[in-house]
């Protein structure tokens, strides 16, 4: 039998609030979103409240996990400053985003800035690295290279799993054709979904295709966070994560709590798109994450029929972009519709045309990462200093 909205909302009446009154009653929650035995939703709080309310979001995802039929439950709690408060700068921790800023250290610079703490981060269990395929707008086939990455990798020799962490437009369901749910192992870690010898998870596989993932920021970080951790990955060499675009709460989620190698950012050739890109490689920079490389795709047209190129968007201002940004070019991959038909169908080309001259330039994208990771961009990277501009 399906859980339903309502079971849930009995069970959370039964939770009680700091003031000893229902939750359902506390105004707090937001609406509860059930999706093939998923449970999602949050406790919006004041930001002064956040210790007392933590126990509370842990006995309600406690309890919606006990109802029969539930597999996981995300619960995250959301911290809002009261009227008047100073706004925060630099990336806050997901269960406590939005906190009003304390006062600086003593030693903090005269100008304004302060350092934090220097904090070690989690990695993944069995996982030697993790990078993410990024880009400053979307458009311009991310996710496609990421897929065509993850497989190149593969094609090196290495165990490689990918996480989707687009959680507002998730395409590895589409990208890789998976229909099936994931399942969980004891009920508590998802096992991801295995095709072409890549280990898979994305928040599409949890939810329907149309279900629209209206969520705040801190929930989409919780998201991200029990995908990498409470993921069953295995030994891998490499996990490519197809981040969303921007440089929003996700991109600041990876580089605050996962030990990123670097990151892989994709651009087209025209002006529009390489000002995003900048934002982006920027972005990696600014939080001490190495930029390993940038990737020109649709850089030119081929024509199926008379093998004509043409360049559409321009051509080579990603190339010219990393020079003047004083990080890798990676490689061009060009606008052909074997690329964009076989990624329609879920048929990514490297995996099912291993002998085309497509997969072939996806594959010396690959070698040019590994040997950025190899190479040392990353090694001995300390986790990066918080920054806080008054």
């Amino acid at each position: 039998m399906a859980v339903t909205k309502e079971q849930v909302l009995d069970v959370l009446a039964k939770v009680s609030a700091p003031n000893g009154t229902p939750l359902t009653t506390a105004r707090v929650l937001s609406d509860v979103v059930v999706s093939d035995s998923k449970v999602y939703f949050s406790l919006t709080v004041d930001a002064a409240a956040v210790k007392s309310w933590e126990p509370v979001r842990t006995n309600a995802e406690t309890a919606v996990k006990a109802i029969p039929g539930v597999t996981s439950a995300l619960v995250a709690l959301t911290a809002e400053r009261t009227a008047g408060a100073a706004a925060p700068r630099g990336p806050q921790p997901a269960h406590v985003a939005n906190q009003p800023r304390k006062p600086a250290a003593p030693g903090a610079h005269a100008h304004g800035h302060a350092h934090g703490t220097e904090r070690e981060k989690a990695g993944i269990p069995g996982v030697d690295a993790i990078i993410a395929v990024a880009s400053g707008k979307g458009g311009v086939g991310k996710s496609t290279t990421a897929v065509n990455l993850a497989l190149g990798l593969r094609d090196l020799g290495l165990k490689v799993g990918m996480l989707d962490a687009d959680i507002y437009g998730p395409s590895l369901p589409k990208l890789f054709a998976i229909k099936e749910k994931p399942e969980t192992i004891d009920g508590k870690r998802l096992k991801p979904i295995e095709r072409y010898g890549l280990k898979i998870m994305s928040i599409g596989f949890l939810i329907e295709e149309e279900t629209p993932m209206i969520w705040r920021g801190p929930m989409v970080m919780s998201a991200l966070t029990q995908m990498l951790h409470e993921v069953e990955w295995g030994k891998l060499d490499i996990i490519v994560v197809d981040m969303p675009p921007g440089t929003g709460d996700a991109q600041l989620t990876m580089a605050q709590q996962v030990p990123l190698k670097g990151a892989v950012i994709v651009s087209t050739p025209q002006d529009l798109a390489l000002i995003d890109a900048r934002r982006g490689v920027a972005m990696f920079k600014r939080v001490n994450v190495p930029v390993l490389g940038v990737v020109e795709n649709m850089s030119y047209f081929l024509c199926p029929e008379c093998g004509t190129r043409s360049d559409i968007f321009s051509h080579g201002g990603a190339r010219h972009e990393a020079e003047r940004l004083g990080v890798p070019f990676l490689g061009e991959v060009p606008l052909h519709m074997t690329i964009r038909e076989k990624s329609d169908a879920g048929l990514p080309v490297v995996a099912t045309e291993p002998d085309s001259p497509h997969t072939k330039i996806y594959r010396e994208i690959a070698a040019k990462v590994l040997e950025q990771i190899k190479g040392g961009a990353s090694s001995g990277r300390q986790a990066p200093k918080i920054v806080i501009e008054a």
